[in-house]
Formats: structure tokens, C-alpha cells, sequence
């Protein structure tokens, strides 16, 4: 799945146009590189969110196409 696919199904990021917005802007980086928002999402990647001040680093647990509001947290663990 796509890095920005991915942003948005797990909420994340609200949109997905924000997150591809967000990987134009080098904000995004997975495993330690920037990352484009076509990178392909695996199980276990590293993903590092540049918001403001603030980052918040994530470790990839599952990929899923939908996924329900309340289930989305599961698709991540915070680090």
C-alpha cells in the first residue's frame, strides 16, 4: 500500500492529499530516509510524522485497504 494510502486509512493524517502534501514536503521519513508517498508500506517499517514542534514516530503492525474508525489504531504502534 501506498505511504500515503496508509497515513490516511490508519488516521493518522485526516487526508490524504495533506499526507501527500506531507511527503512533497520531506515531513515523512520511514526508516530513517525521506520518504515520496508511493513507497510501499510494509509490516514493521518505521514511520517518523513531522508535525510542527512535535514528531511522532510509529511502527507498522498491519496493512489493511479499510479499515473502521475505532480499529485504525491497530494498524500501529506508537514509539
Amino acid at each position: 500500500m501506498r505511504l500515503d494510502k496508509y497515513l490516511k486509512v490508519s488516521r493518522l493524517i485526516k487526508r490524504r492529499t495533506v499526507a501527500n502534501e506531507a511527503c512533497d514536503g520531506g515531513r515523512i521519513s520511514v526508516n530513517g530516509k525521506t520518504a515520496k508517498a508511493s513507497y510501499d508500506v510494509k509490516v514493521g517499517d518505521e514511520i517518523a510524522i513531522a508535525f510542527g514542534q512535535r514528531t511522532v514516530r510509529v511502527q507498522v503492525l498491519a496493512v489493511e485497504e479499510t479499515v473502521k474508525k475505532d480499529a485504525a489504531t491497530a494498524l500501529y504502534k506508537e514509539l
